[in-house]
């Protein structure tokens, strides 16, 4: 090794590219010159790394090759050429085992599944054991202190594993991948002397190169938004091979710019994929036998394709009634109703979701599409955060409650049946108890079939974090929320009442976590349904056993007062609470061998999942600050 080494840090050759010079110190104890050599010595090789050095930088990167690729749209190659002061073969990943650990929402499950799909096209493997991995990669959260908290403290965890390392293995590398990268940047670095890489949600394509510098035991950033990465080019590699169902990011970004959000601040401005893009993944997930998509985004119907010039016109973006936004009207562009309706003709049999709107972006022909198609599932999340108008309004979410509740009335009767869910927000700057309780009277007057439901967290960087005082406190917000979880669960338990006596398709997933003798899966309203994985006997021939298995369906039909209610409690853990013990009855329908089977289920009891604590507790209230 050189005494002297220059590194060139670029984001990679594009409109957005940036350079940034690392000068790491000479350091003697690594160089190849004996401290007895003579001085001489020493200056004639100092001579030759400072004409080596100059020579990479006459080869790099002028300043007009940036302007020449700002001015041009660029398409993204196979494999990038190296920069100057890395070779191919420092690139590659030489087999070295990478750990992905994925917290927070879907978005960060679908990154996870496209930074794993770049790291394997550079010759690293996947790894499930913590213990036999190369370098290790959280893929974070930063929508609350308490997701931030949490890996904070894996980062400790992780500490004690990377200073046991055995000299002989390659040194352990450790990486910070998405929202709380992007929020914190140098924090990280400078409190975790341990992390090794940072890359924000715009930089994965980089992560190859980040490891590759790390590897000469210097930390590594790239933390740049830009204002077109959508990975449309990168085919996310699916990180469970027995999976049902699939997330395909759709767009990334928002621009809402609510007074309590992070999102705007950690992942960007709004960019949409390509709708030729996102169909050929979805015939792909469809060719690999997957039963179901959710489309994503952090915005999702507000989505708008405008990378073909035919279709930005002069169109102005509808809204739902009574709606605004923070921004001015965008116009031009492919919209959400006309992807929707593309994929969704890809396979009848594919079930599509899609995952989180915001309410302002649902118009009628997107309603109407929903009704019509029946893969498209019946099942809407509208986020109202309050039920009051004046919180609203300091939100900056741009409808008040009467406009919210008129679009609740208008989706009901547009979609008979429709399942819908929603997120709140306890103890928002400035919230009184008149606000409070308006909230509540939301909840009762909806009856919402799940729930999101949080405590607020003030963030940094938001327009709330320096215009609004978080002045309720800490004790108010947590009896709020608890008062909004207890009315959420007997209004949700009356709505789930009208399932009694209906047949609920169930997409089967797998077995239980809970219970290896069980087999879980979902309905169209997207409830977690677990019954017996029992053999069947086919109707056409008794003396075949069969068993369902994931990617099936299973008909169930709900019996006198069997009931599911979903809801998020504070602690971020997922909870079904269920009462009642009646049985369930359906019929399994596998297609396969040009054949259609049917078989009779009888679920004596069916379970819920995972807040389900036995039959003795059965009767027992439920405590959600006993989990």
């Amino acid at each position: 090794m050189h005494p002297l080494q220059c590194v060139l840090q670029a984001q990679r050759w594009g409109p957005l590219a940036s350079v940034s010079w690392l000068l790491l110190r000479t350091c003697r104890a690594h160089s190849g010159v004996p401290s007895t050599a003579c001085p001489s010595s020493e200056r004639q090789q100092e001579d030759g790394v400072r004409k080596d050095f100059s020579s990479r930088l006459a080869n790099g990167p002028t300043f007009q090759h940036f302007l020449r690729s700002a001015s041009a749209p660029q398409e993204q190659p196979d494999m990038e050429d190296p920069p100057p002061y890395l070779t191919v073969d420092e690139l590659l990943g030489r087999q070295r085992k990478v750990y992905l650990e994925t917290y927070g929402c879907q978005m960060n499950v679908n990154d996870t599944e496209i930074a794993w799909s770049i790291l394997q096209k550079s010759g690293y493997l996947r790894t499930r054991n913590l213990q036999e991995a190369d370098v290790i990669l959280l893929v974070t959260c930063s929508i609350r202190e308490k997701a931030e908290q949490t890996i904070w403290n894996r980062l400790h965890q992780l500490k004690a594993l990377k200073t046991k390392r055995l000299r002989s293995r390659v040194p352990l590398r450790i990486g910070i991948l998405g929202c709380m990268a992007e929020r914190l940047k140098e924090e990280i670095l400078n409190r975790e002397k341990m992390v090794d890489i940072l890359a924000g949600p715009d930089a994965y394509r980089d992560l190859p190169r980040l490891l590759a510098v790390a590897e000469s035991g210097q930390q590594a950033a790239n933390v740049l938004l830009s204002l077109d990465e959508t990975y449309a080019d990168v085919m996310p590699v699916q990180t469970s091979p027995s999976a049902t169902s699939a997330f395909v990011s759709i767009m990334r970004g928002c621009d809402n710019m609510c007074s309590y959000c992070i999102v705007p601040f950690t992942r960007g401005r709004e960019r949409s994929r390509p709708v030729a893009s996102i169909l050929e993944e979805v015939r792909k997930l469809s060719e690999q036998g997957l039963k179901e998509v959710t489309l994503l985004g952090q915005n999702v119907n507000s989505f708008r394709d405008s990378s073909e010039v035919q279709f930005n016109n002069a169109v102005s973006t509808n809204l739902s009634r009574g709606f605004s936004t923070n921004y001015k009207p965008k116009q031009g562009g492919l919209r959400f109703a006309h992807l929707l309706d593309e994929v969704s003709r890809i396979d009848p049999e594919m079930r599509i979701r899609f995952t989180s709107p915001h309410p302002k972006d649902f118009p009628d022909e997107v309603l109407q599409l929903i009704q019509e198609r029946d893969n498209i599932c019946k099942q809407i999340h509208l986020p109202a955060q309050s039920g009051s108008s004046r919180v609203l309004e300091a939100m900056r979410r741009g409808y008040s409650r009467e406009a919210y509740v008129e679009l609740i009335h208008h989706i009901r009767e547009s979609i008979p049946g429709v399942s819908l869910s929603s997120d709140f927000i306890a103890g928002f700057c400035g919230e009184t108890e008149e606000d409070h309780l308006q909230t509540v009277s939301l909840l009762r007057e909806v009856q919402y079939n799940m729930g999101f439901l949080f405590a607020y967290s003030m963030r940094q960087k938001t327009r709330a974090y320096h215009r609004l005082k978080d002045d309720v406190p800490e004790e108010v917000k947590l009896r709020r929320l608890e008062e909004l979880i207890t009315v959420f669960r007997e209004e949700a338990t009356k709505a789930n009442m009208a399932s009694v006596g209906c047949t609920q398709l169930v997409l089967v997933e797998g077995h239980s976590k809970r219970s290896a003798t069980d087999l879980c899966g979902r309905n169209d309203g997207n409830l977690k349904v677990i019954f017996p994985d029992v053999e069947m006997e086919d109707v056409n021939n008794s003396k075949v056993k069969v068993r369902a298995q994931p990617g099936d369906y299973v008909l169930v039909k709900v019996r006198e007062d069997e009931y599911l209610v979903h809801v998020v409690l504070r602690l971020d853990v997922r909870v079904i609470y269920q009462a009642g013990q009646q049985d369930w009855t359906g019929y399994w329908t596998r297609r396969g061998g040009g054949r259609a089977h049917s078989w009779r289920i009888v679920v004596p009891h069916c379970r819920t999942f995972p807040g389900y604590r036995g039959p003795q507790n059965d009767a027992k209230p439920f405590n959600p600050t006993s989990i």
